[in-house]
């Protein structure tokens, strides 16, 4: 079964590749795989991180002021 790998935006074929190409392939797809793995995960990383900061501003409001943000801008 005929294969082709894109680099830079450049197709290449995959058969005839040696075993080391082979296993160099696969080492370049894991570590794509990896890293979009990772990207995703810094993503969720960056959500939860503001939305802790976001509930730290209200809450060190509330200490201030007295002033329950939560309780104001809630849907309930």
């Amino acid at each position: 079964m005929r294969q082709e790998y894109q680099i830079d935006g450049i197709n290449y074929d995959t058969e005839g590749l040696s075993k080391e190409g082979e296993a160099l392939l696969e080492r370049l797809q894991f570590i794509r795989l990896t890293l979009h793995e990772l990207t995703n995960q810094q993503a969720l990383l960056t959500k939860a991180k503001n939305a802790y900061i976001a509930d730290l501003k209200m809450e060190i409001v509330q200490g201030r002021t007295g002033v329950d943000l939560g309780a104001l801008f809630s849907d309930d």
